[in-house]
């Protein structure tokens, strides 16, 4: 297992002191048909003598969160991308979700330094789960389209970042049906006092981010304490043409600056050689945050103005834990016990103005002006231990527990003007009334060793979700309480095909139950571009997934390629009611059979002569309502293809990288009167950046980095950022300095 520190556990630290993980090893060695030499020859950090800072394929770091017991990359049967914490010397991200943008199957939605979230293969949102150290960061009380912030764990507390690409509910539950991203902390590795100080400038949204760290291990007692704080402001587009949309100047996008504050304490104690105990503290603020929009007048006059703001932000989270090891008790070798509590308060301010048209006199239209605050407090705990059961049988097994009690207010103001005195509506009435989400679910699975190449992997959890809204003008009978319980399964097999070939093949059945949102929510929608009524008959979405991939690795050339297929049945999609309500058209959420995901991922690196190193992928992704061939349901770009060239001195003082993606068109979307037409077009956007060492002498090094960004000035918007318009930054450069004692 892996603590939170990001660095092994006691579990396998000292596997070596207890007689039953020395067999766990030795039954994980069998089953991989070789020794272990070679996985800790590929965490060593270097390989052909060069070193990158994004450890994607390079390396071969031991991976736990896709099987729960710790291997190699390369053995794991599933596809996996892992970043490394040297990603963060050289990338200077704003949150993790900037690295996504250089990985297959992986892209990005929302803009600004604080709100872009992950997508996977297509899908986002609540279809994505979010972790910190295998606990969960998603929040029920979110809409379906907006996961939760990864910004609330601030990237200098993470050592490096684990994603499976596809379900995974088997582990890890609801919400795991497209993916999961578990930030796994970094960890005090180290005797004596060591910190950090940092600072970052960006040109283009004007942004300060300083950071401070101090960590400390002395005996058995380790510490560490993280501050960052930030300001930035909001940035300026590239003037240009994107379909058939024109931007005849630089333009500023509103609402993507942020002032926010992020600190993390952490105690541990190691009892003895077997025990280990920690207690986290983890707080993030923000404020003037905002969804981000241009104004219509820049590019399409008719089209109404959406204005979402998030004044005031703040999220706090406790964990307490505990890791054993060498127990050699009769149904557990070891047991990892987390228990969190977590509060997430937010204010939205929602302000949107449409005009009644040339036909009405000016100025005649409807304004909205909607306030909410939220407040989700959440407690939860997982239990998972690991027992060699018989010599080739190691079994993980445990429970899981959240319940979110979300409280909130909502109130807003309509007013109609251009037809005499302005005629004003106010509502008090909570879009979603008070409620309660819980869930609890039991897994259970086997990894075994059929033949010394050949290693299968099988599982399976039974899942219960309740949620029961409070008395109140917002609930009625039918929105009262809803259950439901599902049982999911997956199997995986590994073949070792020959020395650094292998293959790997899954097949699982996943989940996401209706959130509160989706159950209980009623009123304007976040866009502003219609009136969502609820459908308390929504019906939990499942889909069945196969993956089937090849890898290769060897003398400084790693090659991977993966196939998929998902289907998802009884897919929540908004469906139009072919009626009005407070003069918005109304949508519901509904059901949708079967909506099929498809496609193929590859990437390969080799090591070059001069110190270089080459790296590209290729992602194509298709879509589609297989009862309904007609309904676009493209969520992403069909195709990414992405480039790199890097440079690295052998003394790691230098370093310099090219980085190329390029997005292809999309027709088989629904862009019905966008002002962007009826095909997302293709867009490529390049970039630079390095690095240097100014200063290493006994422990002390100072760094400075700096990258440009859409290096040829490009107007482009990621996929989820098109309908809501709000394009990339223009070209834009960052500085940051470092200095670590």
């Amino acid at each position: 297992m892996m603590s939170d520190t990001g660095r092994a556990s006691p579990i396998d630290r000292r596997c070596g002191r207890a007689r039953a993980v020395v067999a766990i090893a030795a039954a994980m060695t069998l089953a991989l048909g070789g020794s272990s030499a070679a996985a800790a020859q590929g965490t060593s950090g270097t390989s052909g003598g060069v070193q990158r800072d994004t450890v994607l394929y390079q390396f071969d770091p031991i991976v736990l969160t896709a099987t729960r017991t710790p291997q190699a990359l390369f053995r794991i049967p599933a596809p996996v991308s892992v970043v490394d914490l040297a990603a963060w010397r050289g990338s200077k991200p704003n949150t993790v979700t900037e690295l996504f943008r250089d990985l297959p199957g992986l892209d990005v939605t929302g803009v600004g330094v604080q709100q872009p979230r992950p997508v996977i293969r297509g899908q986002r949102g609540q279809r994505i789960l979010l972790m910190q150290d295998g606990l969960r960061l998603n929040n029920t009380r979110r809409q379906q389209d907006f996961g939760e912030l990864p910004a609330l764990i601030d990237v200098n507390t993470i050592g490096r970042v684990e994603i499976v690409r596809g379900p995974a509910s088997v582990l890890y539950g609801t919400d795991a049906i497209g993916g999961v991203i578990n930030l796994i902390t970094r960890g005090v590795e180290r005797d004596g006092v060591h910190g950090a100080i940092g600072y970052l400038y960006g040109q283009q949204e004007e942004q300060h981010r300083g950071n401070a760290s101090v960590e400390a291990r002395q005996g058995a007692f380790s510490v560490r304490a993280i501050l960052t704080k930030r300001e930035a402001e909001d940035y300026t587009a590239p003037a240009g043409s994107f379909g058939a949309l024109d931007l005849e100047r630089p333009t500023l996008v509103k609402g993507t600056g942020v002032r926010d504050e992020s600190v993390q304490l952490r105690l541990g104690y190691d009892v003895g050689d077997r025990h280990d105990v920690f207690v986290r503290a983890d707080h993030y603020s923000a404020k003037d945050a905002g969804f981000g929009f241009v104004e219509p007048d820049a590019y399409a006059p008719d089209l109404p103005r959406i204005d979402i703001q998030y004044p005031r932000q703040r999220f706090r989270k406790y964990t307490l834990g505990y890791h054993g090891t060498g127990l050699n008790a009769p149904l557990a070798d070891a047991i990892e016990v987390l228990g969190y509590v977590q509060d997430n308060e937010r204010n939205l301010d929602f302000d949107l103005f449409t005009s009644f048209g040339p036909q009405a006199p000016p100025g005649a239209g409807v304004a909205i002006q909607t306030f909410n605050y939220t407040d989700v407090g959440t407690a939860g705990f997982r239990v998972e231990a690991r027992k060699l059961a018989i010599p080739a049988l190691l079994l993980t097994y445990g429970v899981d527990f959240f319940r979110d009690d979300s409280e909130n207010t909502d109130s807003s103001v309509t007013t109609v003007t251009g037809f005499g005195p302005p005629s004003t509506e106010v509502a008090n009435t909570p879009l979603v009334p008070n409620a309660t989400f819980r869930s609890v679910g039991a897994f259970v699975q086997g990894e075994m060793p059929l033949t010394s190449r050949l290693t299968m992997i099988a599982g399976g959890r039974v899942q219960d979700v309740h949620a029961e809204a409070a008395p109140g003008p917002a609930t009625d009978e039918a929105r009262a309480s809803k259950t439901n319980r599902t049982v999911v399964g997956a199997l995986n097999a590994l073949y070792l095909l020959g020395d650094g070939f292998s293959a790997f093949a899954s097949v699982g059945r996943a989940f996401r139950s209706p959130n509160l949102i989706e159950w209980f929510f009623e009123g304007p929608t976040p866009e502003g571009n219609g009136y969502q009524v609820a459908n308390p008959d929504l019906a939990p979405e499942t889909s069945v997934s196969v993956d089937v991939g090849l890898r290769y690795r060897r003398r400084g050339l790693a090659l991977e390629a993966t196939a998929f297929r998902a289907t998802v049945h009884d897919g929540i999609r908004i469906a139009p009611l072919d009626r009005e309500v407070n003069g918005l058209d109304a949508f519901h959420n509904v059901n949708v059979d079967e909506l099929v995901y498809r496609g193929i991922e590859l990437w390969a690196e080799a090591a070059l002569p001069a110190h270089l190193t080459i790296a590209g992928g290729l992602s194509h992704i298709e879509s589609e309502d297989e009862l309904d061939p007609t309904n676009p349901v493209g969520e992403s770009f069909s195709t990414k293809l992405n480039g790199s060239l890097r440079y690295v001195h052998p003394s790691d003082r230098l370093w310099a990288e090219y980085t190329l993606r390029h997005n292809g068109e999309r027709r088989d979307v629904l862009l019905e009167g966008s002002p962007i037409g009826d095909v997302l077009p293709a867009f490529t956007v390049h970039g630079v950046r390095g690095g240097v060492t100014l200063l290493r002498r006994a422990g002390h090094e100072q760094r400075i980095s700096i990258a440009v960004r859409n290096l040829t000035d490009a107007l482009f918007a990621e996929f989820s950022n098109i309908s809501f318009f709000r394009p990339e930054p223009r070209r834009s450069l960052s500085l940051s300095w470092e200095m670590r004692f």
